[in-house]
């Protein structure tokens, strides 16, 4: 899962080549000194904020307002307009992974469509099993916002199929990359964080979806 935007999230965060990382020195030594933490923090089960995801394949960013709920397995999407183009077609989509379905609105008339989610749910957080990668700040001297990175890597297995950057602090998502086929597919940046869900109504399809069609909508132009 992990794509829940335009091409399909959250959710949920990161691979330094996606952008650029200068890490500071700290008392300890520079970059690649820190001590692998015993385990993976804990990320938080229900927040807000906005997304950014690059499609490597296509070149395109999509931009969005995610609300994300891991306690009740469900997230929300809703894509932000940039500039105007005539042509094109903004969505908000809901995951409900309890009930394995996806919900594609457009934003505008509203029209719907109800999809069957065929892959599981899949949280914004670090797996149990993941590999320790790197410690470091993001930003230049003063910055101060320390994060970690891990990966799904293995030693059997010489590429991560996913990279995953989450803060020190309180283990929010920074970013996150898929890659499949040695490719890569997906980088979502994650800011503006907020815990909680200040208006668990998101989650309910509008009254258009009781009669909403079989079909994904297309993006348009």
């Amino acid at each position: 899962m992990r794509s829940c935007g335009a091409s399909a999230l959250p959710a949920a965060v990161a691979v330094a080549m996606a952008f650029c990382v200068l890490a500071a020195p700290t008392a300890g030594g520079r970059r690649g000194s820190y001590e692998a933490p015993v385990q993976p923090c804990e990320a938080p089960l229900q927040w807000e904020g906005r997304t950014v995801e690059y499609e490597h394949s296509t070149g395109r960013n999509s931009r969005a307002t995610v609300s994300y709920d891991g306690q009740n397995q469900r997230i929300r999407v809703l894509e932000e307009k940039k500039g105007h183009v005539p042509c094109k077609k903004y969505f908000e989509y809901i995951y409900l992974y309890n009930s394995a379905v996806m919900f594609q609105i457009e934003q505008v008339t509203k029209a719907c469509s109800k999809i069957p989610l065929t892959e599981p749910w899949d949280p914004y957080d670090i797996p149990d099993n993941s590999t320790y990668e790197d410690q470091y700040f993001i930003g230049g001297p003063g910055d101060k916002i320390e994060v970690e990175e891990w990966s799904d890597r293995k030693p059997a297995r010489k590429n991560e199929a996913w990279v995953g950057v989450y803060t020190v602090k309180d283990c929010y998502p920074v970013q996150e990359t898929y890659t499949r086929n040695n490719s890569v597919t997906t980088s979502t940046r994650f800011f503006d964080l907020q815990l909680g869900i200040s208006d668990p109504g998101v989650f309910t399809p509008p009254a258009s979806c009781q009669s909403a069609r079989p079909e994904k909508m297309d993006q348009g132009c």
